[in-house]
């Protein structure tokens, strides 16, 4: 009984038909798994191509928006945006508000002295209250030392 060897079962072989599926069969399954591999790459690569073309698309739209908002702010030329009043006219004892905008400025000033501190701005207003008619001159200087001027005219009554 348990000295007793039991008998091995003589090894089955597939049918000779079946031999030939089985290798063929193997034969398929890899070409199946390359042609899935290789299709899967090819959709990676046209994935990273997109993205980069996505990628230079907002890359270039930003660029020309930064471009443009230069342009708008003054670019890179040294100018003397704007200088106005509210008003061109005031009573007596009346105050008024003067701005200015300079682009590229390294300095500014105006004449007369409004006491008011006065530096390069995209935007700066301040209030004046002007005794007698008055004409402002504001001077911007760029940092190569040209300098450009305008002026305002406040009438007072």
């Amino acid at each position: 009984m348990l000295t007793d060897p039991r008998p091995v079962p003589p090894e089955r072989k597939p049918p000779r038909g079946a031999s030939r599926i089985l290798r063929y069969l193997r034969f398929a399954i890899v070409i199946a798994a390359i042609y899935v591999v290789v299709v899967l790459f090819i959709r990676w690569h046209q994935n990273r191509q997109y993205a980069a073309k996505e990628k230079a698309q907002q890359q270039a739209e930003q660029r020309a928006e930064d471009e443009r908002s230069l342009e708008t702010l003054g670019g890179t030329a040294f100018t003397i945006e704007g200088f106005y009043a509210e008003h061109g006219e005031i009573r007596r004892g009346d105050s008024i508000q003067i701005c200015y905008s300079v682009a590229n400025a390294q300095s500014v000033k105006i004449e007369p002295d409004t006491g008011h501190g006065v530096w390069p701005s995209l935007t700066r207003c301040f209030e004046v209250t002007p005794k007698k008619t008055t004409t402002y001159t504001l001077t911007a200087t760029d940092p190569h030392g040209q300098t450009k001027t305008a002026q305002l005219t406040i009438q007072v009554h």
